[in-house]
């Protein structure tokens, strides 16, 4: 049955470019997009069971309570335990011990991390052998970041997002990352993004696509290149829903940042910089007038590409 304990990692996601096509009739979106993988990761702790319950504990850095989310079986942690359980016909249970880096409901797929490392970790836990290609198949059935949060770098995502494809470049990019609470349901970005466009000439959905400048300067790994193709077609969305992220986004371009955007669905937002000490400068513009306009306003710098989930440690004691 393999080893007692997993400990496994997955990554937090940002799109370079989300483009969002037409809502289709299973209520869904067609995306064009291009993940990148930052180094914020959470961290799954699997403990095999003796019974045959999936469990889960959810905490944050500091080891406290979790605000929004909910330690039941809707957790897609959970949801990812259980279905790989029932795809290699496992009877043993799992505890789930979930620590939270990636904000909650941040537009950075916090959820989509935890699912894909609780797959890595169970999968070791439980002896089971699934390829590649399983794996990833299982994760898109249970949300459309999963197979990015498994893949990690950065990629070409299709479909709802959940048809992955590696992009090979040689750029390394930093952020200066603004999260702020209460966080945006991903469903009503998407619903109010569909509302807009409804009264909107500019804003009609066409179908998705990622322009080739874009992809040629992802492909180049200049920096410089890549800030004025940054796109969100969610973003008009998220501003309207929190008016606060405009003051962000316009202190960012006031304090020098290369360019700006909110991450996925918000209410993140993203800051492209130089390098670590640029991060440091424009924070210190940007800190005063994100305060001001947002609550409980964390800022830190990040880096992309990483890798996706990973393991980490295979430990058999306790934890």
């Amino acid at each position: 049955m393999g080893t007692q304990q997993v400990l496994a990692q997955a990554p937090a996601k940002i799109n370079l470019a989300l483009r969002v096509g037409p809502l289709r009739p299973d209520g869904y979106h067609d995306l064009a997009t291009v993940y990148q993988a930052i180094d914020l990761h959470d961290q799954v702790r699997a403990t095999l069971r003796s019974d045959p319950v999936v469990s889960v504990e959810t905490v944050d850095r500091a080891g406290g309570p979790v605000a929004g989310v909910s330690d039941d079986h809707h957790h897609l942690a959970v949801l990812a335990a259980q279905s790989l359980r029932a795809r290699g016909g496992v009877t043993a249970g799992v505890h789930l011990h979930v620590r939270k880096n990636i904000p909650v409901a941040a537009g950075l797929a916090g959820g989509s991390a935890d699912a894909a490392a609780a797959l890595l970790a169970c999968m070791e836990l439980w002896g089971l052998g699934l390829d590649r290609a399983e794996l990833l198949g299982l994760a898109a059935e249970l949300g459309s970041d999963v197979p990015f949060a498994l893949a990690g770098e950065t990629a070409l995502g299709a479909g709802r997002g959940e048809q992955v494809r590696p992009l090979t470049t040689g750029m390394a990019t930093t952020w200066l990352l603004i999260s702020s609470a209460p966080g945006l349901a991903t469903p009503s970005v998407y619903t109010q993004t569909d509302r807009m466009r409804e009264g909107s000439a500019v804003l009609q959905p066409q179908p998705p696509h990622l322009p080739d400048d874009l992809l040629a300067a992802v492909r180049s790994g200049e920096v410089t290149r890549l800030g004025p193709l940054l796109h969100n077609d969610l973003q008009p969305a998220a501003l309207h829903l929190r008016p606060g992220l405009a003051n962000v986004l316009a202190a960012g371009r006031a304090a020098g940042s290369i360019a700006g955007l909110v991450s996925g669905s918000g209410p993140s937002v993203l800051l492209l910089v130089a390098d670590d000490a640029h991060a440091d400068a424009v924070a210190g513009a940007v800190t005063p007038v994100a305060r001001a306009a947002l609550n409980d306003v964390q800022l830190r710098t990040v880096h992309g590409p990483v890798a996706g989930a990973r393991l980490v440690s295979r430990p058999s004691g306790s934890d």
